[in-house]
């Protein structure tokens, strides 16, 4: 399968070294403007290029990962170049409806959300699609489940797919941050707080994952009568902890919402 990606920012280029990583038969092509800053992914194996067009007539898949006000001059680019393609779009706002009219129907337009975790093989990649590109999009799906989980979702959460598992990535990790500058101010060097912090979230995380259940009925195992995981936690939710998440999550919907 030939992958050409669009736009080598944070997210196309991590897409690009995820796929060249976990994902086997896959040639990568990713184009930039200004290519200076992503020449080392020759390195691996991925095709770097300034033009947009470069062999995308020979592209199974076409991901656009440009931000919205240059969509309309990407398109006008490579449009008259290509036919019967599949064009996912990680474009923040842009519609399904949006894309396939700008597009044309001789092809198949599929909308994604993937984060930069996808370069680990651990991003959440929410995927809609129009129930008449069926076919096409479970060709996304198969690309995008090398990556990390792939849930279908109704099109109309895709702003909240955004909030929630792209933006999420930074929340975790301001999670982690202030674990980690606890952890100095108890006694460990930063290093040292970091490595342990980091990976008792990516074990929480595991636990919810593979559990498959509920996270308070995990946060039982670990707390005791009188213990000292309960009088944090306490503290935590006496100072917002909870509240404050739901409602940055909720306020960043808004901004995306306008």
């Amino acid at each position: 399968m030939k992958i050409h990606i669009i736009g080598g920012g944070n997210l196309g280029v991590a897409i690009a070294l995820g796929l060249s990583q976990f994902a086997a038969d896959r040639k990568i092509t990713v184009t930039r403007r200004n290519t200076s800053g992503i020449q080392y992914l020759e390195q691996k194996g991925i095709t770097v290029n300034s033009d947009n067009k470069h062999n995308i007539q020979e592209a199974d898949i076409i991901i656009l990962t440009v931000k919205p006000y240059q969509v309309d001059t990407v398109l006008d680019e490579i449009l008259p170049a290509i036919s019967n393609k599949i064009i996912a779009s990680a474009v923040s706002g842009l519609t399904l409806e949006a894309l396939q009219a700008k597009i044309g129907e001789q092809h198949a337009a599929v909308r994604i959300m993937p984060n930069i975790a996808a370069e680990f093989a651990a991003s959440a990649t929410c995927i809609a699609f129009a129930e008449k590109h069926k076919t096409e999009a479970q060709k996304v799906i198969s690309l995008f489940s090398d990556l990390g989980t792939v849930p279908v979702i109704d099109e109309k959460l895709m702003d909240a797919a955004t909030v929630l598992g792209a933006c999420g990535t930074a929340y975790a990790l301001r999670y982690i941050r202030a674990s980690m500058q606890a952890g100095i101010e108890i006694g460990f060097d930063s290093q040292t707080a970091l490595a342990i912090a980091a990976q008792t979230v990516m074990g929480a995380a595991q636990m919810v994952m593979k559990e498959n259940t509920h996270p308070e009925q995990l946060i039982d195992k670990v707390t005791t009568p009188q213990g000292c995981t309960i009088v944090g936690l306490n503290e935590m939710e006496h100072q917002g902890f909870s509240s404050s998440l739901i409602k940055g999550i909720k306020t960043s919907l808004q901004k995306i919402k306008g």
